[in-house]
């Protein structure tokens, strides 16, 4: 039973480790949208981390195609680069794990590129 919990204590601690060594970031966009999620954001926070070491900044809930079709997005400094890691938020999946470059971000803010379609 002792043993138990000392591994369960040192996962949580793992956790929490993790978490802050990614620092804080920024505030969620679209947290309304969150009572409909099934993931927490500390949970896709850890599954994005763990896809894609590094730091998070920007991070939001939307609705966006494929997967569930709720999903979290985080931008990923990894190695001096950019990266955007999506989790799903109905099921933890990673649905997306790649470099996003400034024209694609910029196609996606004029609706010129469907998101999720990289």
């Amino acid at each position: 039973m002792n043993r138990l919990l000392i591994v369960t204590l040192a996962a949580v601690s793992m956790m929490a480790v993790a978490a802050n060594a990614a620092g804080p970031a920024a505030p969620l966009k679209g947290r309304e949208l969150s009572a409909q999620a099934k993931i927490t954001l500390s949970q896709a926070r850890l599954i994005a981390l763990r896809a894609r070491p590094g730091k998070i900044g920007d991070q939001e809930l939307e609705k966006e195609s494929g997967g569930s079709g709720l999903r979290y997005s985080f931008d990923v400094k990894s190695q001096g680069k950019e990266f955007e890691v999506g989790v799903d938020a109905m099921t933890g999946k990673v649905l997306e794990n790649g470099s996003e470059s400034l024209a694609k971000e910029a196609q996606e803010a004029v609706g010129k590129v469907t998101p999720g379609k990289h």
